[in-house]
């Protein structure tokens, strides 16, 4: 039974009948491309046309050619944002107040984009457009993130037709944990070889767009390019950060007075823009010692060469669409998901998996790490003295709702479309707006339903009356802010905020320690105060008292309701599961790593693993299972004839067990039992200590101390693999053959938790909120 309607003539042969094809569906004539960038973590004052003092010659032409936006608005942390940019909608409307590690069981925070949400995409996709996806995601809920889905909410599910990328909030560079479409693939090439993330990405734009464009040259797309940029780890090859030896040596503080003056030059800031004041948080670069100052100027180096190059990679998609005649009629629009982000602590990082794991960093070995940082050894990030830096002239960071965290850059050029070259423009904008933008420039009216699903209304207004008109009044007046119990709201002109308790470094423990009620607030008259310089709240208490009441409007129009100021007590709220809590976890070789979520947890209580093997004639090596990184792990597996066992501890010790007889050939079982013998005090950075005891079958055949273990996590950016090491192998002794799988049959891998699970709230809370 056919459903759709026939409009030809179907007679009792061909010559007496007529056929009929339906119209296929295209955009309105002549409707551009839509080319979407997002930068990760990238700051107000960080790209050079607004100030920076890192090259970003691309981006700059971005806004040469078109317009750049000083009063872009985001929601001050990832997902959320980025649920904004694709549905229209504010990130409680989306179910997304935090990132999906973080859900609760309430409208506004379940980390479920509703589908009477619509993407952008999903509009698109309906009116003939090609859609395609690259890059970070974010935007899946967490437990669906695995093999086992379910893939409703992935690229392919919320009207992506292809997607290349990743789907968790960071990803190694050189090693990246990527899914092609609806299936996870391998990196194409090593860092040995030469191979970035960033670099893979922007060639897969590139083969993407021509794909299609050879087919059908008049069809219009939708590309939504995210690089993992400039995220940790900041990692980029090192003649990239080698550029700017030296250039960051003045120091953050000297470093925000010479932004400030760009900026002034460039009028991407008014000309009395004050700068904020100094972050109480932040240590003054001249009390700093001179070994502290060359490491910190080093990874902000790092950080440099890695925005350096992730430009360049833009710079090659917006040339190809130059040789294809196409850039012209292309609407691109380039903005970032927050502010600069103080993920690194006052120090800085070599390896987040350290600090994590409450393992103290040591300036001596970090010190001897510099040369290397930014390469595939490490997971560094700069430290927030940097952060604060690339937030100029605004205060705080991301996760804030002060500007420091919500004010990020925007460029938009379209030149067949906006006359104006090189302006810039004043009006409000909100990472909601662009929807609406998008699909007024189209000339595509909001769908009432999409895939049969009725739609909500768009809560964004469309910021295409600023493209030729420089002084429009300003459309967009209102716009509430809240992030993790934080709140702002911003209304014609003024602005405020309830702020983190300042003079104290962020923790997960401060989200407990916000104040819900009424007092607190600040207030500033941004449009006569630019960086938030001025708190004038008691001077004007009537305002403050108009704002914080309109805040508690719009809280209840969007589901922001009710608060939820917990730390530890959050991460621990039930959520769906990929799957029953379960004492046996069976895993098989040859399928996909399983990510970190979803995979057997193992630290800090008695358990075994047991591989039922074939070993061939003349015996076998490779690995039975792995989990974790060369940040942090443990695997097991064969190598010179002997079952092995290696413990990781976060990368700077490796602890292994041998056993003292070769493997037996035919059918066998391989094993290892860890029994503990020692408590667990990750507050010190030590996981419980423990005895490991290797098998083949019933008889023992090695024993061995373990003497510290990883408290908290094996890392964010691997997960668990059967059958070889899949992605930055855990042991340094088959690194150099990685993923060195196993060269017999495995039939399965057992792993037996039946030991009660341990579980460090606060540090988890910690670990999840990094990965925004």
């Amino acid at each position: 039974m056919t459903t759709k309607e026939f409009h030809g003539r179907i007679g009792r042969t061909y010559d007496e009948s007529e056929p009929w094809w339906p119209e296929q569906i295209r955009p309105p004539e002549n409707a551009p491309n839509v080319l979407l960038i997002t930068l990760d973590d990238v700051g107000f004052g960080q790209l050079g046309c607004y100030g920076g003092l890192i090259d970003t010659p691309n981006i700059d032409r971005i806004a040469e050619n078109g317009l750049q936006y000083r009063n872009f608005h985001t929601t001050a942390l990832c997902s959320p944002t980025r649920s904004c940019l694709m549905t229209g909608r504010n990130h409680h409307s989306n179910g997304m107040a935090g990132i999906t590690e973080i859900s609760t069981g309430f409208p506004g925070y379940n980390g479920h984009i509703p589908h009477e949400n619509g993407f952008l995409s999903e509009t698109l996709v309906e009116r003939g457009y090609t859609t395609l996806a690259l890059g970070k995601w974010h935007l899946s809920a967490a437990e669906s993130n695995s093999a086992a889905g379910p893939y409703d909410q992935w690229p392919l599910g919320r009207g992506f037709e292809r997607y290349y990328g990743f789907l968790g909030g960071d990803t190694d560079q050189y090693t990246p944990s990527l899914i092609y479409d609806n299936h996870q693939v391998e990196p194409p090439a090593t860092a040995e070889e030469g191979y970035h993330l960033t670099e893979d990405l922007a060639q897969r734009a590139i083969e993407f767009i021509g794909d299609a464009k050879q087919v059908d040259p008049d069809k219009p797309f939708f590309t939504y390019f995210c690089p993992g940029a400039c995220h940790a780890p900041h990692q980029v090859p090192k003649e990239w950060a080698d550029k700017y030896s030296g250039k960051f040596d003045m120091g953050w503080d000297e470093a925000r007075e010479r932004i400030l003056e760009r900026q002034k030059e460039l009028g991407i800031v008014p000309e009395n823009t004050e700068l904020s004041p100094h972050n109480e948080d932040v240590a003054e670069w001249a009390s700093l010692s001179d070994d502290e100052k060359k490491l910190y100027a080093r990874m902000m180096e790092v950080f440099a060469g890695f925005l350096e190059h992730t430009d360049a990679q833009i710079g090659k998609i917006l040339d190809y669409l130059e040789e294809l005649g196409e850039l012209d009629n292309t609407l691109v629009m380039l903005v970032s998901d927050n502010g600069a982000s103080a993920e690194g602590g006052p120090t800085g990082s070599v390896d987040e998996n350290r600090f994590f794991n409450n393992v103290p960093e040591d300036l001596e070995d970090n010190l001897a790490a510099m040369d290397e940082l930014g390469g595939p050894k490490y997971f560094n990030h700069y430290p927030w003295g940097w952060t604060w830096a690339g937030n100029t002239p605004f205060r705080r960071w991301k996760r804030e709702t002060y500007r420091g965290g919500a004010s990020d850059p925007m460029v938009v050029s379209w030149p067949d479309g906006i006359d104006a070259r090189g302006e810039i423009r004043t009006q409000f904008v909100h990472a909601i707006d662009l929807v609406p933008t998008v699909l007024e420039v189209i000339g595509i009216d909001t769908p009432d339903d999409v895939k049969g699903v009725a739609q909500s209304p768009i809560e964004g207004t469309s910021f295409a009356y600023t493209f030729d008109e420089p002084d429009a009044p300003e459309q967009h007046t209102t716009q509430y802010f809240e992030m993790l119990a934080t709140r702002g709201i911003y209304n014609d002109g003024w602005r405020a905020v309830h702020p983190w308790p300042l003079g104290k470094p962020i923790t997960a423990a401060d989200l407990s320690a916000t104040t819900l009620d009424d007092s607190g607030w600040e207030l500033y008259h941004v449009a006569e105060d630019f960086s938030e310089a001025h708190d004038v709240a008691s001077e004007h208490p009537e305002k403050v008292l108009e704002l914080a009441q309109l805040w508690w409007t719009e809280a209840g129009k969007h589901d922001v309701l009710p608060l939820d100021g917990r730390a530890t007590q959050r991460l621990a709220e039930p959520r769906p599961q990929p799957g029953k809590p379960r004492d046996r976890y069976v895993y098989y070789p040859g399928g996909q790593y399983i990510p970190e979520n979803a995979a057997v947890k193992v630290l800090n209580r008695d358990h075994s693993i047991t591989a039922d093997v074939t070993v061939p004639d003349g015996g076998a090596e490779g690995v039975l299972l792995a989990h974790g990184s060369r940040s942090g792990g443990y695997s097991l597996y064969v190598m010179g004839d002997r079952l092995r066992y290696v413990h990781n501890y976060v990368g700077a010790e490796e602890y292994q067990v041998v056993a003292d007889e070769p493997i037996p050939e035919g059918a066998v079982q391989l094993r290892m039992e860890f029994e503990t013998t020692g408590e667990a005090t990750p507050g010190e950075g030590k996981g419980a200590p423990g005895v490991v005891r290797l098998y083949h079958g019933d008889e023992q055949v090695g024993e061995g101390e373990i003497p510290v273990t990883l408290p908290i996590t094996t890392g964010l950016t691997a997960g668990l693999s059967c059958g070889r090491d899949a992605l930055n192998a855990v042991a340094a002794e088959y690194r150099e053959q990685t993923p060195f799988a196993f060269t017999g049959d495995i039939s399965r891998v057992t792993v037996d938790v039946s030991g009660e699970p341990f579980v460090h709230e606060e540090a988890e809370m910690d670990i999840l909120m990094a990965r925004e």
